[in-house]
């Protein structure tokens, strides 16, 4: 990609290790079933939001979780293992994509099975498609009612 990080795909892939080393990236996958070494497990995830209820609801309906909580400062969504946090950042301002306002400090990949079909879904839930696609025959990037990018991408 001209100008940009090079983005990747896991395509079937349980455990991605990215290495870099001289020369470029060296990916090597773990075995299927087997942990990466490491001293932490994931509690949850947070998004800065301008609208915490709203982008809960919208991801709500997007992964098929419950909302666990929705005030004006802090909205909670989660599916009985993983959560996402939305809390409210006074003077929030979306990245946006590809022209960024501000700088991106995360996207969310999610895998679906039809691209035209999950898209006119995410969209008819306060998703808005970019113009520009890097790959629309393999992932989509659309942004959602918060301005935040996310992907939409085939499994294989």
């Amino acid at each position: 990609m001209a100008g940009g990080a090079p983005r990747y795909l896991t395509e079937g892939v349980s455990h991605l290790r990215q290495d870099q080393v001289i020369g470029g990236d060296q990916r090597r996958p773990y075995p299927k079933g087997c942990a990466m070494p490491g001293f932490a497990s994931l509690a949850m995830i947070n998004l800065d939001a301008a609208d915490p209820a709203a982008l809960a609801a919208f991801y709500s309906q997007v992964l098929g979780w419950e909302v666990l909580h929705s005030a004006d400062e802090y909205a909670m969504i989660g599916d009985g293992s993983t959560s996402i946090g939305f809390g409210r950042l006074p003077g929030y301002s979306a990245p946006g994509w590809p022209e960024e306002s501000a700088p991106k400090r995360f996207h969310l990949d999610f895998y679906v099975e039809d691209l035209d079909k999950a898209e006119e879904q995410a969209v008819a839930l306060g998703a808005t498609k970019p113009t520009e696609q890097p790959n629309p025959e393999r992932w989509r990037v659309l942004l959602d009612p918060g301005g935040h990018p996310f992907d939409i991408c085939l499994r294989s």
